[in-house]
């Protein structure tokens, strides 16, 4: 399973030729859960960073900017098919992508 990628802010003072391969835009709601219907994997050809509350987290499962909301895996708790129990934290949520 994939996993988000925190680190410092995107440089802005990025030369004008490497531009021309920009990444897709952050949707307003991502997950990294391939069979979820908010998955996108062109977003994830990138590292992608989620700050939330003021504080860069590394153990986020989906997003969603607009609810103002994140899913984070509850511990080691795991569902019938397997997948970690996701609990939903409130908040400010920042995703940006990560400098290569």
């Amino acid at each position: 399973m994939e996993s988000w990628i925190i680190a410092g802010m995107n440089d802005t003072t990025q030369n004008p030729t490497q531009t021309a391969e920009q990444a897709p835009a952050l949707p307003d709601r991502l997950s990294i859960d391939p069979k979820s219907p908010h998955h996108d994997a062109d977003v994830f050809k990138r590292p992608v960073g989620i700050r939330f509350n003021g504080k860069e987290r590394v153990d986020v499962e989906e997003y969603c900017v607009s609810e103002g909301w994140i899913k984070v895996a509850a511990g080691k708790t795991l569902d019938r098919k397997g997948r970690p129990m996701l609990i939903k934290l409130k908040g400010t949520v920042e995703p940006y992508y990560q400098d290569a």
